[in-house]
């Protein structure tokens, strides 16, 4: 029998791919890295936070080597509307923050970095142009007329895997469980950026959007500050798109010129364009995660959650990461890479903090992130109900409970008691 060139292939040098490239190599097994970018996270984009608990089980120094940019001390969330805006802030001490903003081009190549340091061969500017198969068992992958065999092939490449379409019969992922995102990255003066977002030392802030950013789509903007520049940008879901009067880049600008924002970006540089595919599906709409000889991770398996007040992808990545290599690393000590030995891989998924996470929020696609009150609606009734809460006029004051019940019945009474109970159901 043809003896193969490693245990295991991983296609894709992101997050997920990495991260189990890392462990892999760190259990003894042979692993190879295929990146088809020029550098590790030169073709990844996020908006730029990473929860940091897996990485810490990972690599416990990680804080000492890992390209942090700022410690995540203020939690931001806001309803825009045309020339307004309503804020919930929330402020904690750096001892209390659990997460970190991120620039993917410096911290992808750094844990590449961890994995060959463990022993992983990672080869860069590497396009994987098909899978490699034995019947249904997957055994390596084609590189131009080049080939790699391997005892288990892992997909790591992203979101809207082609790969995993093209050659596993996985199906495409529906608009609706799609989003896509634009994001710049604009430099300002450290002095600067710390001065306008009220930050000290290596303090961040992270603020989430939602009405306006999107034109009242479904959808939302964020901003995360970094040492000295910020990442600012718009993500909008992809079925919603194709009726819209604007397009993203236009919503990213428009988004960027509102009253709140406009003063906060003044004289800052756009330093880096770039977009993304973001699956948005939930526990409902994962990929197909295993078979014989392959296992996928990551956005290619579609674990990513938007959960309204935070956005995680990069942690879930890790977790599922963590599993794929769990799996991997028992397949290879019985020498079984079958597709009932890597049907294990759900069963280490599940013991994970990742599925109940997942489970948690298995109605929120369906339920909240498709209700188009909570984005056009709903942010131009908490603007008209502060307003009239703090203006004052000659005429006395209303009270508060009549403003409420007022706003209210103007913005529907019977559809605003049903989405709160779809909210409740849902988180």
């Amino acid at each position: 029998m043809q003896e193969n060139d490693c245990d295991v292939i991983i296609v894709g040098g992101g997050i997920a791919g990495c991260t189990s490239a890392l462990l892999l190599a760190r259990a003894g097994l042979s692993v190879i890295l295929l990146e088809r970018g020029a550098q590790a996270g030169s073709k990844n984009s996020s908006g730029g936070r990473i929860y940091t608990h897996t990485l810490s089980q990972i690599l416990p120094d990680f804080a000492q080597s890992a390209p942090l940019e700022r410690r995540v001390t203020q939690e931001r969330l806001s309803m825009l509307t045309g020339d307004s805006m309503t804020t919930l802030d929330h402020r904690q001490t750096a001892d209390a923050a659990c997460s970190w903003t991120v620039l993917r081009a410096r911290f992808d190549p750094w844990l590449m970095e961890q994995a060959q340091l463990a022993g992983a061969q990672c080869i860069t500017d590497t396009q994987v142009e098909g899978l490699m198969k034995q019947g249904n068992r997957v055994t390596g992958v084609r590189i131009g007329d080049d080939q790699l065999t391997a005892r288990a092939v892992i997909l790591a490449e992203g979101a809207n895997s082609l790969l995993a379409q093209r050659c596993l019969a996985s199906p495409k992922p529906s608009a609706e469980n799609m989003a896509t995102g634009v994001k710049e990255v604009l430099a300002l003066p450290r002095e600067k950026l710390e001065e306008r977002f009220g930050l000290e030392g290596d303090q961040g802030c992270a603020w989430l959007f939602a009405g306006q950013p999107t034109a009242g789509k479904v959808g939302g903007g964020f901003l995360y500050t970094h040492r000295d520049t910020l990442s600012l940008g718009v993500v909008c879901n992809l079925s919603q798109l194709s009726d819209s009067a604007r397009s993203l880049p236009q919503m990213l600008d428009n988004f960027k010129q509102h009253p709140a924002l406009r003063p906060l970006l003044k004289q800052a540089e756009v330093m880096e364009y770039s977009a993304h595919m973001i699956p948005e599906g939930g526990l409902n709409a994962l990929a197909p995660l295993s078979g014989d000889g392959w296992l996928v991770a990551g956005d290619c398996a579609g674990f990513c959650l938007n959960a309204g007040h935070t956005v995680r992808g990069m942690d879930l990545a890790m977790m599922s990461a963590q599993a794929a290599a769990v799996t991997l690393i028992h397949a290879h000590r019985k020498s079984d890479f079958s597709a009932a030995s890597l049907s294990l891989y759900r069963e280490h998924l599940q013991r994970s903090a990742l599925w109940p996470l997942m489970t948690q929020y298995r109605h929120l696609p369906a339920d909240l992130l498709r209700s188009p009150q909570a984005f056009s609606r709903y942010p131009q009734l908490s603007a008209d109900l502060l307003h009239s809460l703090f203006h004052v006029g000659e005429q006395p004051s209303v009270p508060l409970r009549r403003l409420l019940w007022r706003h209210a019945r103007r913005a529907g009474l019977w559809q605003l008691l049903k989405d709160l109970r779809k909210g409740a159901r849902s988180l």
